[in-house]
């Protein structure tokens, strides 16, 4: 048995489709308006709505619209002469219409093929849950901290409503952490678009964000924003956000609203944001370099993700296999494990660059030992060896030359190849970076993973 909504003020219509489907053993859900129909689809989720396109209130398209998050399958119900609104009402997620007067049989049949798509659609969002909620906690690890931070993601992803911070150092997985709670979200089958918000123009990052309308006969262009709309959209690095847009942006949180780029036109937008950043935004704020409204309306339920030096050793050790286990899908005859020892150094070592410098080194681990039934230490880099030379570990003579190399080429992978970010984080000018870079030879050696020309940003 399955719950049909009908939304059609013709009380007529409503009871013979009624008797129709309760006859067939489904649980028949009635509205004669639009905010009654919308009301009964947020309250009771039926997985099929039976939509009159123009009802007394609001028009059958503004309750799709409406309705959207709960995702059900609507089938369209409309007359003869409204076949062009409700082709749009298809372009706008509805599965497909009918025209009044509608045979039973026909119906019975459509309202059928609709359940069963309701059904592909609950396990698919079930099976991406259950994949995500995976990838949250392979980043997390099992101990009791651990498992309350994913508790806590488990409460945001249901909290559809409540704008997520994420805030955490570069490399501890704020990205994959949103994508997990995309995925638990009942947005989980809408988009979900993601921007980084660091060392942008302003000019380009709105045209992104937000498009642009008309110009010199040129067509629109939807931004971000209208591409997440149903769905989420996550805001990397929302410290560096520019104030002009920082104010734009708190209309959407507030009103969901937005205007494109050189026009005046509001838009409807129902967006879910989700942001991080490294920075304190307190901080941000006391300095005046962060709206303080805008920090209020992110800050409901800030997630703190702690870098992997304060991480128990056990964590990083299920982290690790996690990853290996991710990592060696496309590598066919890399090992499958990793020895006990090379896990014991893993879990030692500070990892300053977080998981995105343990990925790395994983995934060059796994190159090295291909053929080999595990990774071993001969596998590992040579700073994670170091790292227990006081616990009994024969020194390793280097000189101060090969030490700065090698810190500068750890920190170098730990972001990416970018090289603004690593100079920041060194302490460093950019012009010396470089320069570094080519005394050590390190230009020519790009970081595992990164794009074509990360190197030059």
């Amino acid at each position: 048995m399955a719950k049909i909504l009908i939304v059609d003020d013709e009380a007529d219509i409503r009871a013979a489709f009624a008797r129709y489907f309760e006859r067939a053993g489904h649980e028949v859900l009635q509205a004669a308006t639009g905010e009654e129909g919308v009301a009964l689809a947020r309250a009771e989720n039926p997985p099929v709505i039976l939509l009159d396109l123009f009802l007394p209130d609001i028009s059958g398209l503004e309750v799709l619209e409406r309705t959207r998050e709960q995702a059900p399958v609507v089938i369209m119900i409309t007359a003869h002469g409204d076949v062009p609104a409700a082709v749009q009402a298809m372009q706008g997620g509805a599965e497909g219409f009918l025209t009044k007067p509608v045979e039973l049989g026909h119906l019975g049949a459509v309202v059928d093929r609709a359940l069963e798509k309701a059904q592909l659609r609950a396990l698919r969002r079930e099976h991406t849950a259950r994949n995500a909620r995976a990838a949250a906690e392979m980043l997390l690890g099992s101990s009791a901290p651990m498992r309350e931070l994913a508790e806590q993601i488990d409460v945001l992803a249901r909290s559809e409503q409540t704008v997520a911070l994420l805030v955490g150092e570069t490399g501890v997985g704020k990205s994959r952490v949103a994508r997990a709670i995309h995925a638990l979200s009942s947005r989980a089958a809408r988009p979900f678009q993601e921007v980084e918000c660091s060392m942008r123009p302003a000019d380009a990052l709105e045209r992104e964000l937000f498009g642009s309308e008309s110009i010199d006969d040129q067509p629109p262009v939807a931004g971000l924003l209208e591409a997440a709309d149903g769905g989420t959209l996550y805001l990397d690095e929302i410290a560096d956000l520019p104030a002009g847009l920082q104010t734009r942006l708190l209309r959407v949180l507030e009103k969901h609203r937005m205007t494109r780029g050189g026009g005046s036109r509001e838009i409807a937008v129902d967006v879910r944001v989700i942001a991080s950043s490294i920075r304190d935004l307190a901080t941000e704020v006391t300095e005046q370099r962060f709206r303080e409204d805008l920090y209020y309306r992110l800050g409901a339920m800030p997630l703190h993700l702690p870098p992997l030096r304060a991480r128990a050793p056990g964590d990083l050790r299920e982290t690790a296999v996690a990853l290996v286990s991710e990592l060696r899908r496309g590598l066919p005859d890399a090992p499958t494990e990793l020895s006990r020892a090379a896990l014991d150094a893993i879990g030692r070592y500070p990892w300053p660059g977080n998981i995105r410098e343990l990925r790395t080194a994983l995934e060059r681990a796994l190159l090295h030992a291909r053929g080999e039934p595990a990774i071993g230490l001969e596998h590992l880099p040579l700073e994670v060896l170091e790292a227990g030379d006081g616990e009994g570990r024969p020194h390793v003579s280097r000189t101060l030359a090969d030490v700065e190399r090698t810190h500068i080429e750890r920190t170098l992978r730990a972001h990416g190849a970018n090289r603004t970010r690593a100079a920041r984080e060194l302490g460093i000018s950019r012009a010396t970076l470089i320069k570094k870079i080519r005394e050590f030879g390190l230009g020519d050696r790009p970081a595992p993973g990164a794009h074509n020309g990360a190197q030059e940003r």
